[in-house]
């Protein structure tokens, strides 16, 4: 199992201030939006075993499962709207139980920590639930990609056009096994997990 874990923090969690028609404007939805189509989409297809969980402003997280999603296209709007009924499904969504927004789709209110401590320790209540992953954050400050071996359950950490704040990065330092970056150069999010996916479709870039 594959999951990226992308920290949204300006999005706003209330449903009625997304404009479909100013995806951007949405505390740059259109990054994460992205996020989840390099994560889950192929070029024909979708990927098998690959969950995006997307932390909005630390309250919410919403959750796509490749592996069970319906009637879900690439283009930013459907992801978009998408998640948009995610956030307006919030009163359904009590304590850590999910709200099931569409198939494939849910949401939770947790925040980071939460969310990473669910995931890490294995606590993953989707159906076909994963076991504990490797928490590895993607940063500009860490050691190269190309001299790290692929680890067999990864849950990539990254951040949007924002830096982590003081304390995400403190928190996820705290639970991260590795840190790695993509190159050197920085990297929108999206193009992020495109290496990241490659990366692990090659085997560490040892197999084509």
């Amino acid at each position: 199992m594959r999951q990226f874990v992308v920290v949204g923090h300006e999005v706003p969690t209330d449903p009625d201030a997304i404009s479909l028609s100013d995806i951007p404007g949405a505390g740059r939805l259109d990054l994460l939006c992205r996020c989840v189509s390099t994560g889950v989409f192929l070029s024909h297809g979708i990927r098998e075993s690959v969950r995006v969980h997307l932390v909005v402003a630390d309250e919410l997280t919403v959750t796509f499962d490749a592996d069970t999603l319906r009637h879900l296209h690439p283009d930013e709007r459907n992801v978009a709207a998408r998640i948009r009924d995610a956030l307006a499904a919030k009163p359904d969504a009590i304590g850590h139980m999910p709200a099931d927004v569409s198939p494939g789709v849910e949401l939770r209110r947790m925040g980071l920590d939460a969310t990473l401590d669910r995931i890490a320790s294995g606590r993953e209540t989707n159906s076909g639930g994963a076991g504990g992953g490797t928490v590895v954050q993607l940063h500009e400050d860490g050691d190269p990609l190309v001299d790290a071996a692929p680890p067999a359950d990864p849950v990539f950490v990254l951040s949007d056009h924002r830096d982590f704040t003081d304390r995400e990065a403190a928190l996820i330092a705290d639970v991260a096994d590795r840190r790695v970056r993509v190159g050197p150069e920085l990297l929108h999010a999206d193009d992020t997990v495109a290496v990241a996916h490659n990366w692990l479709d090659t085997d560490g870039y040892e197999s084509y």
